[in-house]
């Protein structure tokens, strides 16, 4: 990533007046979600210009815009940083995303098109490309593209908005979760279980679809509350889902 960001400033004469924010953007963005800037890390706007070679303000554009994904905070003293990963709130966000994941699962099984159905498995081999890969950034980003093809699938947009808000949220969560499964070698429980909602979805088996979604939800849960407990101290309440009504 250090050598993109230096490709960016040797062409920084030649960029558009005003979409200088983006190059910081993508690059803190993927260097945030990839866990290379740690949760907490201080962002300095003067050392950021620095080191993109431009002013403080489209530094600044882009912060502001990392905040809106909930992946920088603001402090009181107008100090920025990277956003902790809240292990104490962990079971509010995983029972939030379960209903997100479920419902729209379950509208895409009811009313998907054959369209849908081809963008969804389209989704699904990028995402099965990105496994073999190891790259983890490569693979949460394609994780979030494919469920984010069902829910387009569901064609609810203020539900798949939730969704995505809460998928991006997840998203180093999930970092840490492929290092479960790459070490315990269960990595291929994800690409199975994309598999088997996509034929769900397919057969529009509402019920199905739904249980299956619960499930990846509870894989994705306890797989990285383990992930937690081995490499961290932590008196976290981290419960359980209960199972699928």
């Amino acid at each position: 990533m250090g050598s993109e960001g230096f490709e960016v400033e040797e062409q920084e004469p030649r960029r558009i007046r005003g979409t200088g924010w983006k190059s910081v953007y993508d690059t803190l963005r993927a260097e945030i979600l990839g866990l290379r800037l740690q949760p907490g890390q201080l962002l300095d706007e003067t050392t950021l210009a620095e080191r993109f070679d431009m002013s403080r303000s489209p530094v600044r554009e882009a912060l502001i815009r990392l905040a809106g994904e909930d992946l920088v905070v603001t402090l009181s003293n107008r100090s920025t940083i990277v956003a902790p990963i809240e292990v104490g709130t962990f079971p509010k966000y995983v029972e939030a995303l379960d209903i997100a994941q479920r419902m729209n699962t379950r509208l895409a099984a009811t009313l998907r098109t054959d369209a849908d159905l081809k963008i969804i498995a389209k989704r699904q081999k990028e995402f099965e490309a990105a496994v073999k890969t190891g790259v983890h950034l490569s693979m949460s980003e394609a994780n979030k593209r494919f469920h984010m093809a069902i829910a387009d699938a569901g064609k609810n947009p203020f539900l798949a908005s939730f969704y995505e808000r809460l998928l991006g949220q997840g998203q180093r969560m999930l970092h840490l979760h492929f290092e479960y499964l790459e070490r315990t070698h269960e990595g291929y429980l994800l690409t199975d279980e994309h598999n088997l909602m996509l034929e769900a979805i397919r057969n529009r088996d509402v019920e199905r679809a739904d249980e299956l979604a619960h499930a990846h939800t509870r894989q994705f849960q306890d797989n990285f509350i383990n992930f937690m407990r081995e490499n961290y101290t932590t008196e976290a309440p981290l419960v359980p889902l209960s199972a699928a009504e």
